[in-house]
């Protein structure tokens, strides 16, 4: 089973997908001339303005949604797998994937807007949805709306509580079956509240645990600004092949590198325009810059600062892909948590692993909720508003038991899980994206021309010429 779960998760981590996921990161970043970099002041403003309404959550808790989804094991637990499977030079290939990614986020959570739906008094979008409405191919559709469901309610969740419960062992010498049914049981009385519940809990949540963890790397770092010369150079030499003793790992750096930077911040993979869509904005473009924001605060933030306090203190192994170690300056810890846990004993002994434990807590706790919600929007586009409660509470159900079955199963069958899941989504919607990304481009200029005049822009697809986007034309649904 094991072996089959690998064999897989190698098929569809090929070279193929690292060279899509780069190449269209180039294309988005041309053809919106660097969107990622002009607009990063219209990002911050636009974060913290509109409202929620009956129908959507406001753009700060559409960000917030993202962001708890983006923000999970993939900042603590992959940052030291990446390090620990392709050396320091990794982190820059998760810088280079974030920096280029911010495009691509920026192109599909604009289409996930313009191609919303409302559902059960609420909106409703993601890649499902443009793919049927933009692309025309609703088998297409269908077939990402499976496979999402399939990725987020049964592969990823089991990587983040697998975590939270490793990280609360380690550090508090909890029984893995005992935190694996706390966080089962706190998650359930979370998702039967709604997607509203859900939007509310993330808005207060994320900002504190983020910030409270790149807090504790600040003062980490602070005690080794003199290290800060020498510990970007061994990254950057690392990350091109160019210091001695990593150089024969040049191609699992990039290769890593680029699979952890698209699990943390899921940039293309498609789990973001979920969130989009639940947004209520007047403008497509105003929610795709919010989430472009979303990908450098996961990455450049968060992922950067647990890269330098394992990098900082030297606590972390590479592996050789032969076999052994190139580097072991911890003997006998399995790469995940446990570095980053190390890493902050290192000046905080005492509290480094429970600090670890419970912002660890926090990001994957917050993620799953995203999970589910992904989960449900997809099957919301599958059954539509015809869906008995029977079929919600069988999703619900199937949820709970992966979050829990996950966290008692070892933490390598995990990831091999969760890796098929993302890798999975990025295809589907990687593709669909190229396809159709022209819609996104022609909101963005609007955007920028209406900017010029206007402190609001408004959206018409009918005066882009964009077609299908039913909703937008629905005047009556927006207070203008």
């Amino acid at each position: 089973m094991e072996n089959a779960i690998n064999y897989l998760n190698d098929l569809v981590w090929s070279n193929a997908l690292i060279v899509l996921c780069l190449g269209a990161g180039i294309y988005f970043s041309i053809v919106t001339k660097l969107v990622q970099v002009r607009k990063i002041g219209e990002m911050l403003r636009l974060l913290f303005g509109g409202k929620s309404s009956k129908k959507g959550v406001s753009s700060f808790q559409a960000f917030s949604i993202a962001i708890s989804g983006r923000v999970g094991t993939g900042n603590i637990a992959g940052v030291a797998t990446a390090i620990a499977m392709g050396g320091p030079g990794a982190v820059f290939w998760m810088w280079a994937i974030a920096f280029l990614g911010a495009s691509s986020a920026f192109v599909e959570a604009t289409l996930g807007q313009i191609y919303k739906s409302e559902i059960d008094g609420q909106y409703r979008g993601g890649p499902a949805y443009y793919i049927e409405k933009g692309l025309r191919m609703k088998w297409y559709a269908v077939l990402f709306a499976i496979a999402t469901i399939l990725s987020t309610a049964i592969f990823l969740p089991g990587v983040q509580s697998n975590s939270i419960v490793s990280s609360s062992y380690n550090a508090f010498d909890i029984p893995v079956h005992i935190s694996g049914a706390i966080v089962t049981i706190l998650l359930g009385l979370i998702i039967f509240g709604g997607v509203k519940r859900i939007g509310k809990v993330a808005e207060y949540v994320v900002p504190f645990m983020a910030g409270a963890y790149i807090l504790m790397a600040i003062l980490i770092i602070s005690f080794h600004l003199s290290e800060i010369p020498t510990v970007l150079s061994l990254i950057f030499r690392s990350a091109f092949g160019l210091e001695p003793i990593y150089s024969g790992i040049f191609g699992s750096a990039i290769a890593w590198g680029v699979k952890r930077g698209i699990y943390s911040n899921e940039a293309g993979q498609g789990t973001a325009p979920h969130a989009a869509a639940a947004a209520e904005v007047k403008h497509p473009a105003a929610q795709g810059l919010v989430q472009g924001f979303s990908v450098y605060v996961d990455t450049l933030f968060v992922c950067t600062a647990t890269a330098f306090m394992i990098l900082f203190t030297g606590q972390y192994n590479v592996e050789h892909p032969t076999g052994g170690f190139i580097t072991e300056h911890l003997p006998g810890i399995e790469d995940g948590p446990a570095f980053t846990q190390h890493a902050v004993s290192t000046h905080f002994q005492g509290i480094g692993s429970g600090f670890v434990a419970v912002s660890l807590l926090f990001f994957a706790f917050t993620t799953i909720m995203a999970y589910y919600y992904i989960a449900e929007t997809n099957l919301s586009y599958l059954v539509g508003s015809r869906k008995g409660k029977w079929v919600l509470y069988t999703l619900r159900a199937l949820f709970l038991f992966s979050t829990f079955y996950g966290s008692i199963k070892t933490a390598k069958l995990a990831w091999a899980l969760g890796d098929i899941g993302v890798g999975m989504m990025a295809w589907l919607n990687i593709i669909a994206i190229l396809l159709l990304h022209r819609p996104a481009i022609r909101a963005l200029k609007d955007y920028e021309e209406q900017r010029k005049v206007v402190k609001d822009p408004a959206f018409s697809p009918k005066k882009l010429d964009i077609k299908h986007a039913d909703l937008w034309d629905e005047a009556s649904d927006y207070a203008y």
